[in-house]
């Protein structure tokens, strides 16, 4: 089975704009996105998707695949789901261009999700405290037995009415890994209601009873946002390098 990455890159943005071209330790955001998801190791190919003629040049200078959107696109999903024109792969991970500490176990872990036939569609949760669970900028999902996803919600969910000590919440880590069937298919489709309330394009899925596979990490990502992520990005790379 072939695999491919794909980072969605898309220049504009409404906190920080043009937030994947900002300097992040002497390289773009979208440079190291690229750079910490191809030095995983997990993928046959990495792309980076994009809008913008400057994102694809730094990409190029580092010897990278790029696909240059044809169309105005709504979500990375659906940005990757053109890329497929050109992409030949079998199983196609969705990594988010404002992520640029990819985690190898994790991505490897998704993948590995994939040798069970039955699975068509997986995605990543952590554990968070009931705390973070009262954040909607922090998705939540809740389980079946079997891992699949029930609900993502941006609300604390389960709901612990009785305060109990035990209840696990679990955070959604938006890198999606599809089969190149089910990625095509899902962006043909309209906006369900759950999404268009929430938000949330995961639930255009299981409004349709697809199971998404969720698989546990203990990596944390940092998502740049806002000029604070960045930051934070910056102070944890002096940390590491």
């Amino acid at each position: 089975m072939k695999t491919a990455a794909l980072i969605p890159a898309r220049y504009a943005s409404t906190r920080l704009p043009a937030k994947l071209i900002q300097d992040l330790g002497g390289i773009s955001v979208i440079q190291r996105t690229f750079v910490s998801t191809l030095a995983t190791g997990v993928f046959d190919e990495v792309w980076v998707v994009t809008d913008h003629e400057h994102i694809r040049e730094q990409i190029l200078e580092l010897g990278g695949r790029v696909y240059f959107s044809q169309k105005a696109h709504e979500s990375g999903s659906d940005r990757i789901a053109e890329a497929l024109e050109v992409v030949d792969a079998d199983l196609i991970v969705n990594v988010q261009g404002d992520e640029p500490f990819q985690d190898t176990k994790s991505l490897r872990d998704l993948v590995n999700a994939f040798d069970r036939p039955k699975v068509k569609m997986a995605s990543l949760m952590c554990k968070i405290s009931e705390d973070e669970s009262y954040n909607p900028n922090a998705v939540k999902v809740v389980v079946d037995d079997k891992k699949n996803a029930i609900y993502f919600s941006r609300s604390p969910i389960p709901f612990n009415r009785e305060k109990n000590e035990d209840v696990v919440y679990w955070k959604h880590i938006g890198v999606y890994a599809y089969t190149r069937e089910l990625l095509q298919e899902f962006t043909s489709w309209p906006k369900g209601q759950l999404e268009q309330i929430e938000m949330l394009e995961q639930l255009r899925l299981i409004e349709k009873g697809v199971k998404i596979k969720m698989v546990e990490t203990t990596h944390q990502a940092i998502a740049i946002d806002t000029k604070e992520d960045l930051d934070r990005a910056r102070n944890f790379l002096k940390s590491i390098l």
